[in-house]
């Protein structure tokens, strides 16, 4: 029997979230089993507010601008959800008539998926429920990875390597990026990538899986320097000293959202106050989830495929589950989407192992490098220097 279906998103942004969302409505339309296809305009506050947008009659011409606009067409949000709010989305959905749900989203987004399907459970409301996994932290638990990191990542790698030249042009300073990720390194890691042979790329990478030494950094630092070519580090917006300790104080905090000090800035100023190197810090922060110039088109197409999943998921009578990515081979690059329990993801931080960090902690292994490499939809533009 034909239903109506709801499509809501939340958290931060990428650069391929509106390619999930464009796979779940193309796959929806095409099902011929979804007699309306909706959105929650901005987010789980546009459920509660009962604010949608008919998206399956709109024109095809504007459906596949989806496929190159970051950020999310529908709006998304950070709503804080207690159980009157749950409770509140199940009687919209009950009078609204929608049969299914798809939440896209990361940690908190699964956290709120799979507590809407409680409540829906609860309550008798009638439907089924999937998540479409969606973060640039990368730290959603059971997938090999998460739609918006690929694209995350290749932007910091093209980024990095374009600071390097720069840099290498005129070595007169210390440059310090940071990199976005919360408590997970998976972007900053992902600056490795910038590395061309021995000519150009990141000299130094810090990861917030380590407690971070200040006293070592510096060390770091003054043993790149002498080689006379400037130096490029990379750091974590979520570096913390022992016992977790932030650096620098987040400038504003509310439930999971963090808005974090400038790392980049503090090690910079410490780099010019300790050692006397002139230092600057380079902090890309929305450019680098939002970029759709360095967008993996490896990302892209795997977002579709889970939105197209999760709806296919839901049509074919399964709930509380969310489309996750299996690893089946790196060269070639194959992996396969498997449904996973809501329950399993929920709240479920997934950091970069042990054996992705070098053994001093400011720099990378080879694994990471292998298992990073094939999600970045090619190689980077390759530079050239004379000295």
């Amino acid at each position: 029997m034909a239903g109506k279906l709801l499509l809501v998103h939340g958290g931060g942004p990428t650069a391929v979230m509106n390619c999930s969302l464009y796979g779940a409505v193309r796959e929806a339309m095409e099902s011929g089993k979804v007699d309306g296809v909706y959105g929650a305009i901005g987010g789980m506050g546009g459920l509660l507010a009962e604010k949608f947008v008919r998206l399956d009659t709109l024109p095809a011409a504007r459906l596949e601008l989806l496929l190159q606009t970051p950020g999310s067409a529908i709006g998304t949000s950070r709503d804080a959800m207690e159980a009157p709010e749950y409770a509140r989305a199940a009687e919209v959905i009950a009078k609204n008539g929608f049969q299914y749900l798809l939440c896209n989203g990361g940690n908190g987004t699964m956290d709120t998926c799979g507590k809407i399907y409680e409540a829906c459970t609860a309550a008798g409301t009638p439907v089924l429920v999937a998540g479409i996994p969606k973060t640039v932290d990368n730290d959603l638990a059971v997938t090999d990875h998460a739609p918006g990191f690929a694209s995350a990542a290749r932007y910091i790698a093209g980024t990095v390597r374009e600071i390097c030249a720069d840099v290498r042009s005129l070595p007169i300073h210390v440059s310090v990026v940071e990199a976005m990720g919360r408590n997970a390194g998976w972007i900053t890691a992902a600056a490795a990538l910038a590395r061309q042979d021995e000519e150009i790329g990141p000299d130094l990478i810090y990861l917030p899986e380590r407690d971070f030494d200040e006293a070592a950094f510096l060390r770091d630092v003054e043993e790149q320097w002498a080689r006379g070519k400037g130096v490029v580090a990379v750091v974590s917006e979520g570096l913390h000293g022992p016992g977790g300790k932030p650096l620098v104080p987040p400038i504003f905090q509310t439930g999971r959202s963090t808005y974090f000090g400038d790392i980049s800035a503090h090690l910079a100023q410490l780099v010019i106050k300790e050692l006397g190197i002139k230092a600057r810090s380079e902090k890309p922060g929305l450019m680098n989830r939002s970029s759709i110039h360095w967008r993996s088109e490896v990302d892209c197409q795997e977002a579709q495929e889970a939105g197209r999943a999760a709806v296919r998921a839901v049509l074919e009578g399964q709930t509380g589950v969310m489309p996750a990515f299996r690893r089946v081979s790196d060269q070639p690059y194959q992996s396969e989407i498997f449904l996973a329990p809501i329950r399993e993801v929920m709240l479920t931080e997934r950091k970069m192992p042990e054996e992705y960090i070098n053994e001093a902690g400011n720099g990378v292994t080879e694994a990471y490098l292998r298992w990073v490499r094939p999600l970045m939809g090619g190689e980077l533009p390759e530079l050239v220097t004379f000295q």
